[in-house]
């Protein structure tokens, strides 16, 4: 029979789990939006009162972003938002570019039609959030579609890995989307292409298309940056 003393740790350890997810969803959306810019420090204390719990979940809510790689900790320095240099961007999107290759390849064997129905789905608010030319609403529909690809292969070791690289990229290619007036139509061209190929089953194509697509960003990456230095 289970003791009231452990009966009550159970839930207090559930509570807690609760309690780091909520706290870690909110930062990675913060961090994703935009409101937290890389480099800032995040402080345990501060954001524990502001979200009504206690240090616990605020820090294992660090941990866990800091795995994902939104977050970094500095000996004696603290935790800070992370930072990507553009050669590490660079290398990167090479990673991130043969990924996509293989989300494609092994995708068309293994699409739902149900699947392709959310794909075109969203492919059409997308399109819709593209014509306002807005980062806001534009980027996380981007940021969706792609998790969505990774998420339909059926791989959990792939979409984890692929997770990461994303989470590292994603100032530069919110920058990308903000500075670059033609990103817009190409983005949403591109991931239309890729869907249609992906009906046909086509995984020379899907494959083709989504390494291309990764490669072309970051020549709009760089694009961008060299219209802001100018």
């Amino acid at each position: 029979m289970v003791s009231a003393t452990a009966h009550a740790s159970a839930i207090e350890l559930l509570q807690s789990h609760s309690l780091t997810t909520l706290v870690q969803r909110e930062l990675e959306r913060r961090i994703l939006a935009g409101d937290l810019a890389p480099g800032d420090k995040l402080n345990e204390e501060a954001l524990a009162a502001q979200f009504n719990v206690s240090r616990g979940p605020v820090r294992e809510a660090f941990r866990a972003l800091e795995s994902s790689g939104l977050l970094r900790t500095e000996k004696n320095r603290g935790v800070f938002v992370r930072q990507v240099s553009i050669d590490e961007a660079d290398e990167i999107y090479e990673v991130r570019a043969g990924l996509d290759e293989l989300i494609g390849r092994l995708l068309a064997s293994r699409i739902q039609p149900g699947q392709l129905t959310q794909l075109r789905e969203l492919l059409k608010k997308m399109q819709h959030a593209a014509r306002g030319r807005s980062v806001e609403h534009y980027y996380p529909l981007n940021v969706q579609f792609h998790d969505m690809l990774a998420q339909f292969t059926g791989n959990g070791t792939l979409l984890n890995h692929y997770r990461r690289l994303v989470n590292e990229l994603h100032l530069y290619r919110r920058e990308t989307l903000a500075r670059g007036p033609d990103s817009f139509p190409i983005s949403t061209r591109e991931h239309a292409a890729i869907v249609d190929a992906l009906a046909r089953r086509d995984g020379d194509r899907a494959g083709e298309l989504m390494y291309e697509h990764a490669m072309e960003s970051r020549e709009r990456l760089h694009a961008a940056l060299k219209g802001r230095r100018q």
